[in-house]
Order: structure tokens, then C-alpha cells, then sequence
């Protein structure tokens, strides 16, 4: 156990993290020639394209260092701050980390925040300054940034650049010298904890996990802490480039575990496995449960799917346990799911995954957050609010609170103003002001997570040029005086375009909605209101004009009367059309409710 080395690699988005275990996996000869790609590590499609890493990866390294040869387990983990959760799940099965900074752009929001879970985790930390070779580095400086956030001295800074493969030796070095091997007891009962897992198709589930204690060894009856249900080991062994198979893996080390499991839901990251005889009773500790942020309904274009729709996030939620999903229906839009999120990226990146992977054409609602509300009838039970459509009735309401986070802003200092109006402009109030260096400023500000869910991010960086980094955790739950939106059509609400929104904003959004409702619903052979309702109090109307066809063509000259009969004829007919027809709404009318303000 002394010579294996577990570490993940912690760094804000585009800080080289990719790049650099690339550079680590070609000096340790795990990777050949041939095999040699860039961002060797993002396998998905998506990854590549837009340059993140969406999903942490564990692969296995072979170093001959001088004190003998050294494994070393690499779990390279996303910046993206939707994807923290994968951070805190790599973290749980690391001793030691790498803390990636751009000599470039110095400590970010996001760098901060994955550090202290890091540090939550008892992590041995290695500072990395990166892009050491960019012309626009600034080394001295941020060495001093890096000094006053963990309080190391400057010798243990290592400069590097992952590009040219600079200093990766030094890296590699110091992982072996500063941090700890893993502790366990090879001879305990088995427990590992599981911290990621993938389906294949041919083979049924993979689990990827860590041995904390004992071993597990090939054709071991184990079973699974959290379901309770045994299987059998057909398959266990290290993850290199390829799966490499053992007949055993012991305490410290990092495996791959086939057991021919079917069900999704059967493995749960977290989880902890031990063996069916003289097994452990404890499981392992210190894991946090996920918690969505963002709410939206997806529901298939054609409602035969919706089984298919089903099976397909199933299949997703296997190798991304924090997305959740629970059936509902709509009015306007069939069957579908009730889907939970950590944020917009994610919602982005699971809608185009279920395209791409699954083939899967789908709907999806106006995302929402989720409201505790309380009634007069029993002031202290909780109901909670995850759609619009299960908001109780406001005379029995007695309060509604929505949730509220601690936002943390790092910006150059010039834009600060335009940062605070942005902020206030979203019911944000500024906690604390802290100057970084002299142009960098740390910005705290307590704001609802309703606010920041749709454009709050883009707006940030358009209105800082790119600079401004952002990271947020939630804090409680505060009484707000929310009021529900009904958009009509003809005075039948569509339920999928209701949403919840604070007083002071609802009739400038409402107003708005019916705008771009004008727009975008195709003109009908007889007029349409578009309404926007609190209640029964209509706070927004657009009209949409009839297609008008000219039945008086044919006549020409002769009696009026006739004209006249033709045209009430034709609207009386228009008159019973309003009342039996309904208004197709197309698809980009629930995308442009997320693009209300450009």
C-alpha cells in the first residue's frame, strides 16, 4: 500500500486541467504514441465539442520513480460550477490533490469553492501554477495570491505548463513525496465506497469504486450496503486506458467492479459494497447526498415515446446520479417527467445527450425552482412546490419562502458598479466587499436561486467581458411574496407556460410573455387573446388578429345585401370556431420563454 498514490486534479473552468493529465498519463508511459489525443480523458462526444469535462474519470498510472515503482490513481474531476457534485464525489476517494491555477488569470471563484471541499476532506494539497509559458502570465503575482489563500510557502509552488510538458516531472515527484499513502486495513472486512458508475450496454452496470478496507477478489459473493441486494464479482480489476482485469484488489486502490446488474436503480454512488460472508456492518461515512437546484418538465414530442423517454433517463441517471426525475402530466403537453437539475448547463447538457444518445426529441417547460409553502390551516407542515401547477390556493395560503444562496463574485475592480446594479437588479444584497489584490475584488452577495437560474450567469460575463468568475451554495429558505402567472389563450389556461414569479416583477414578465406569445403562435382563422392572469386579474392582453379571408370577392356591384349576408354568414361561422378550436403552440414558444429578455 505504500507505493500507490490516489489524487484528483481541482481547478476553475479552462485552468488546464485536461491538458495536464494528458501530460501526466504520456510521462508516465500509461498512454502510447499512437494512442496520444488531446483531452485523452473526455470519451463523450459533447466534452470534446465544447471543450469541458462534464463527467470525472479515474485511470491508473505506473511511475518509476527512484525509491522504487509507484502507482498513482488520477481521478480528473469538471470545473463547471453545475458539476461540483462530481468534485465532491472524486474528492471522496482521493488522499491528495492538485490544485490547478492559471498563471494568466490567477485564483477564480470556482477554484476557491473546490478547494474548500477539498480541504473539508482533509486533502493534501499540491499547488500547480499552470501556462507559465503564456505571454501574458504574471508568476509573481499569483504565487502571492496562492501563498495567502492556503498559507504554503512559494518553494512548494510548482510552476509548470501542461502545453509544453514543462515541470511535469516536478508534479510527479511531489505527488509521490507530499502526499499520504492510503490507510486501511487489508485484513478487515471489505468496504468500498463507490463513486461513479456507467452502463454498458452489453455488460450491465459498472461500478467504479474505491477499497477502503479488506480486498475483493474475482467470483466474491458481495453485497450492496443500500439496497441490501448480493451478487457476484464476475469482473473486478484497475482502470488503465482500456479495463485491465485482476484476480483481487486490495485496500488504497481503485477498481472497476461487472456484475451482470440490470437495474439502474440498484447502484446508488455512495453506496458501499462489502461481501455476503464475515462482511462489514458499517458503511462508509462523510458522503452528501445531491440536491437539484433547477426544475423542468421533459416531456416527448410524440406521446408514445413516453416509455422510451423513461427507460432513456434511467440509462442517464446511472452515470450521473444527480439528475432526478418523477412522472407528471399536462394539460397541454401529455405525459412526461418532472426533472430536477443542478443548474442551466446541466439541464442544457442532459436535453442533448438524450438527443445524441437516445434519439429522443423532447419538450421542456420553463424551469423553475422548488418553494416551501405553508398553509393557514396547519402553519408548521411544509408543503413543498416543485411545479407552478401545485401551487396551493392563495386565500388559503399563509406564507411561501423560496431559497436563498450565498453568491461569490471575483472581478476585475472596474467592473464592480455594473456588477452591483446587475446584482441588485435581481433582489441581491451585497454581504461583503474584499480587494483581492489592487484590481481584484471578492464579491459576497445573498440573493434567491430563482433569480440566478435562467440568464444571470451570461449577463455576468457579457457585462464583465469574461472576467468575472461565479460560485454559489445555497443557505436557507426565506418568506418572499411570490404570485402566481397564468398565460391564457382564449381563457383556457396553458399549464406548461404558468410559472412563479416575485410581485414587483410579475406584470413586466407577463407583459413580455404575451409579447413574444404574438410572435411566435401562428395566426387562426378567428381572433385570439393572449392574457396574462394573477388570479382573476388579468394583468397583460395581446390580441391576435383573424386570418381574414374575402368571401365578397365574387360579387361585384348588385345589392349591399348580399354582401352583408355573406358576411354575417362568415361570422357566425368565425364565432363558433372560437368556441370549439384550440390554439396549436409550437415548440419555440416554450424555448423563447427562457430567452425573455434578449
Amino acid at each position: 500500500m505504500h507505493h500507490l498514490r490516489n489524487f484528483c486534479i481541482i481547478a476553475h473552468i479552462d485552468h488546464g486541467k485536461s491538458t495536464l493529465a494528458d501530460r501526466l498519463l504520456e510521462f508516465t508511459k500509461t498512454i502510447t504514441d499512437r494512442e496520444r489525443k488531446d483531452q485523452l480523458l473526455d470519451d463523450m462526444d459533447l466534452e470534446r465539442e465544447r471543450g469541458i469535462t462534464i463527467k470525472s474519470h479515474a485511470i491508473q498510472m505506473e511511475y518509476a520513480h527512484r525509491d522504487g515503482k509507484f502507482i498513482l490513481n488520477l481521478i480528473d474531476t469538471p470545473g463547471h460550477v453545475d458539476f461540483s457534485y462530481e468534485v465532491s464525489r472524486s474528492i471522496a476517494a482521493c488522499e491528495g490533490a492538485l490544485l490547478v491555477v492559471d498563471a494568466a488569470q490567477g485564483i477564480q471563484a470556482q477554484t476557491i469553492s473546490n478547494l474548500y471541499l477539498a480541504l473539508e476532506h482533509d486533502l493534501e494539497i499540491i499547488p500547480v501554477l499552470n501556462k507559465i509559458d503564456l505571454p501574458s502570465a504574471n508568476p509573481e503575482e499569483v504565487k502571492d495570491q496562492i501563498v495567502e489563500l492556503i498559507g504554503c510557502k512559494h518553494e512548494d509552488i510548482i510552476p509548470a505548463s501542461a502545453k509544453t510538458g514543462l515541470g511535469i516531472d516536478d508534479i510527479l515527484d511531489a505527488i509521490v513525496a507530499r502526499i499520504p499513502a492510503p490507510k486501511g486495513d487489508p485484513n478487515a472486512p471489505l468496504q468500498a465506497l463507490i463513486f461513479d458508475s456507467v452502463y454498458n450496454p452489453f455488460r450491465g452496470i459498472e461500478a467504479y469504486f474505491r477499497v477502503m478496507n479488506g480486498k475483493m477478489a474475482k467470483n466474491q459473493k458481495i453485497r450492496f450496503m443500500a439496497t441490501g441486494k448480493s451478487y457476484n464479482a464476475d469482473e473486478v480489476g484497475v482502470l488503465k486506458l482500456t479495463k485491465s482485469p485482476r484476480d483481487v484488489i486490495e485496500a488504497g486502490d481503485v477498481g472497476y467492479l461487472i456484475s451482470g446488474i440490470k437495474e439502474a436503480s440498484e447502484v446508488k454512488v455512495g453506496d458501499t459494497i462489502t461481501t455476503v460472508v464475515e462482511g462489514s456492518t458499517v458503511p462508509i461515512e462523510g458522503f452528501e447526498e445531491v440536491k437539484p437546484m433547477v426544475f423542468a418538465g421533459i416531456y416527448p414530442v410524440d406521446t408514445e415515446d413516453f416509455e422510451e423517454l423513461r427507460a432513456s433517463l434511467e440509462k442517464l441517471r446511472l452515470n450521473d446520479a444527480s439528475l432526478t426525475f418523477e412522472a407528471e402530466s399536462s394539460a397541454a403537453l401529455g405525459f412526461g417527467f418532472r426533472c430536477g437539475f443542478l443548474g442551466m448547463l446541466h439541464m442544457e447538457i442532459i436535453q442533448e445527450r438524450l438527443e445524441r444518445e437516445f434519439q429522443m426529441t423532447v419538450i421542456t417547460t420553463v424551469p423553475n425552482v422548488s418553494y416551501c409553502s405553508y398553509l393557514k390551516s396547519d402553519p408548521d407542515k411544509v408543503v413543498h412546490v416543485h411545479n407552478p401547477s401545485d401551487y396551493p390556493d392563495p386565500s388559503r395560503l399563509d406564507r411561501i419562502e423560496e431559497p436563498y444562496i450565498r453568491a461569490q463574485i471575483i472581478t476585475k475592480s472596474e467592473y464592480v458598479g455594473a456588477i452591483m446594479t446587475l446584482c441588485i437588479e435581481k433582489r441581491g444584497q451585497i454581504q461583503n466587499q474584499v480587494y483581492l489584490t489592487s484590481d481584484r475584488v471578492e464579491m459576497a452577495f445573498e440573493m434567491p436561486l430563482a433569480e440566478i437560474v435562467f440568464d444571470f450567469y451570461d449577463k455576468l460575463k457579457t457585462i464583465s467581458r469574461g472576467y468575472a468568475s461565479f460560485d454559489y451554495h445555497p443557505i436557507d429558505y426565506r418568506a418572499s411574496d411570490l404570485v402566481k402567472v397564468d398565460i391564457m389563450l382564449n381563457g383556457d389556461p396553458v399549464d406548461a407556460l404558468s410559472f412563479l414569479v416575485h410581485r414587483t416583477k410579475s406584470h413586466d414578465i407577463g407583459r413580455k410573455m404575451c409579447e413574444k406569445l404574438k410572435e411566435l403562435i401562428p395566426r387562426q382563422q378567428y381572433m385570439v387573446a393572449i392574457q396574462a392572469a394573477i388570479g382573476v386579474k388579468i394583468i397583460a392582453r395581446e390580441t391576435l388578429s383573424a386570418l381574414r379571408k374575402d368571401v365578397t370577392a365574387k360579387c361585384y356591384g348588385g345589392d349591399i345585401s348580399r354582401k352583408r349576408k355573406l358576411l354575417e354568414k362568415q361570422k357566425e361561422g368565425k364565432k363558433r370556431m372560437r368556441q370549439v378550436g384550440s390554439v396549436e403552440i409550437p415548440q419555440q414558444a416554450f424555448l423563447a420563454v427562457l430567452r425573455l429578455n434578449d
